[in-house]
Parts: C-alpha cells; sequence; structure tokens
C-alpha cells in the first residue's frame, strides 16, 4: 500500500492503474499547445511581437458588425442612441474621422519601424461610430472598425484632445487584431480545460474540482491577465501615435488617465490581478512614449 500524493490510499494491481492522473493525457496535450501556439504565431507590425489569431480578418469584421447591431438595437429600444445630427455626435464624429483619416499613414510608419510589410487588414474595415447616452465613461472599437462613445466619457475626457486619445486607443485595438487574438487565447485554455477533465477523469468529484480549480487559476493568472495587460499597453503606444499624427496633443494623454485613475475613488485590484497596467505604470508608460508621439505629430500637422 502507498499514499496517494493527492490523498487517499490506494491498493497496487488493476486498483493503482484504474485512478489518478493520466500524465500522457496532459503530454500530449502540452505538445500540442506548444506546437499551436508557437508554431502558428505571426510578427504583428505594427509592435513587433509575436501574435496569434483565432479567426481571419473577414471574419472579424462579420463578428463586429453583428455585435455592433446589436449594441445600437439595445440602445435605441432604451431611448439611448444619439441622432446621428446631434451636436455631441457631430463632435465625436468629427474626431473619429481625422483618427481614421492618420490609420494608413501610421500602420506604414510603425510597420516600418519594426522591419515588417505593411499590414492592409485594416482596409477591409466598415468604420462607424455611434454616441450613446450613458453614464459609463467608456467607449469601444469593436473589429472591423464599429465604434461607439458613451456620453458619460465626455465630462472626464474634458478636451477633444483627450477624447481623441481615448478613441485612438479603443481603434489601436482593433488594428491590432486584439479580439482575434483574445480569440485565440481562448481556444487554447477551452482545450487545456478538456485535457485536464479527460486527464483527472477517474479521480474522485472533490479531486476533480480542486485540480480544475487549480487549471483556472494558472490559466487566469499565467495567460489571461497578463494577456490583457499587453493589449493595453499596446493600445496605448498605437492609439498615442494616431492621436498625435491626427494634429491632436498627446501630452493630454497624461491628465486623462490621471482622472480616469481617480475614477470610483481610486479603487480597484492590483496590477497582478487585473487585465489592465496599475495607472501609475501606464502614465509613465505614456510619458516614456512622448517624444516618439510628439516627433509623429511634427511629421503630420507642419
Amino acid at each position: 500500500m502507498r499514499i496517494d500524493p493527492l490523498g487517499g490510499q490506494r491498493q497496487s494491481g488493476r486498483q493503482r492503474r484504474g485512478g489518478g492522473i493520466r500524465w500522457w493525457i496532459l503530454v500530449l496535450f502540452a505538445g500540442y499547445a506548444a506546437w499551436q501556439w508557437f508554431g502558428n504565431a505571426e510578427v504583428d507590425p505594427y509592435t513587433g511581437e509575436r501574435a496569434h489569431y483565432g479567426v481571419s480578418e473577414k471574419e472579424e469584421v462579420q463578428l463586429g458588425a453583428q455585435a455592433f447591431q446589436e449594441v445600437l438595437g439595445e440602445a435605441q429600444a432604451q431611448g439611448a442612441l444619439l441622432p446621428p445630427d446631434a451636436e455631441v455626435s457631430q463632435q465625436i464624429r468629427t474626431i473619429a474621422q481625422r483618427l481614421v483619416s492618420r490609420v494608413p499613414q501610421v500602420t506604414a510608419d510603425m510597420a516600418a519601424a519594426n522591419q515588417q510589410a505593411v499590414p492592409t487588414s485594416h482596409q477591409g474595415f466598415q468604420w462607424d461610430v455611434a454616441v450613446i447616452q450613458s453614464d459609463q465613461a467608456n467607449a469601444f472599437c469593436l473589429p472591423g472598425g464599429k465604434m461607439a462613445v458613451y456620453t458619460g466619457l465626455i465630462p472626464v475626457a474634458q478636451s477633444q484632445d483627450a477624447m481623441a486619445v481615448v478613441m485612438g486607443h479603443e481603434i489601436a485595438h482593433a488594428l491590432l487584431r486584439h479580439g482575434s487574438q483574445r480569440m485565440a487565447q481562448q481556444k487554447l485554455v477551452q482545450m487545456g480545460q478538456m485535457a485536464t477533465s479527460a486527464a483527472i477523469g477517474n479521480m474522485d468529484p472533490q479531486q476533480q474540482q480542486s485540480l480544475m480549480a487549480v487549471f483556472g487559476a494558472g490559466a487566469e493568472y499565467g495567460l489571461i491577465l497578463p494577456y490583457g495587460r499587453n493589449h493595453e499597453t499596446q493600445a496605448d503606444e498605437v492609439g498615442l501615435m494616431l492621436a498625435a499624427a491626427a494634429c491632436y496633443d498627446p501630452q493630454q494623454a497624461i491628465p486623462l488617465w490621471e482622472r480616469m485613475s481617480a475614477l470610483g475613488s481610486g479603487e480597484r485590484p492590483s496590477e497582478f490581478a487585473s487585465t489592465h497596467p496599475d495607472p501609475a505604470n501606464r502614465i509613465q508608460h505614456l510619458q516614456s512614449l512622448m517624444p516618439q508621439a510628439l516627433a509623429f505629430r511634427a511629421k503630420y500637422c507642419q
């Protein structure tokens, strides 16, 4: 008789072979996951970092358009969708148009800086922006270029320059294809859950629950949260260059994020437990990018 490292006693012989972890399943999954993750990676021309995509560019545009229609339908049903001719809608549309007009130049510049071919995915985007009446201080840009700005963001932004920084950040998420990258990540996590479930199928329910909880925590803190923080940092960089090239003042990013960090009385989880960078770290990173952003502004705004 020997002691099972996961608790309980197990007999030798047939009973020994009946329980425990099927390690060969986990080994096969680890090998397949490594091949899938590292073998299919592509260099992101905006950042020079390796990236993984879960769906094609065409599928991204379709999914984004579908999600946008759902958002508009819900806002319209609630009477929250502002008409295009409203003054605030026109102001937001003007900012969006200026940002979008600089996408080709910024895309080419950043790809050249990383010695990559200029990406063309943005050429298939169907750009549009809606303004939604809401207390939320938020905005988003879906894959394919569909944007929404909530009116609660306006008093936080306080200026067109700061609003352009936020909208540039959201547009950058779409340009960087972060939606597709998140889908690739989710597929990997789902495969890991299936492999773990199969590998521990002969354990008692309590042990299964404990191991699945360990896997979930490992995936969240080791992959999902760091991945999200990296996406936010990438969007900060690309979005800041986009706002600067569109002739907005990139230096307004610093007081903007100071105001954003003060929302909710400044209460938030630690960076380790969040999908977003710590506000102080974010501001420090933006400050380090300022010379590059001012160079973009000087290049396109003489």
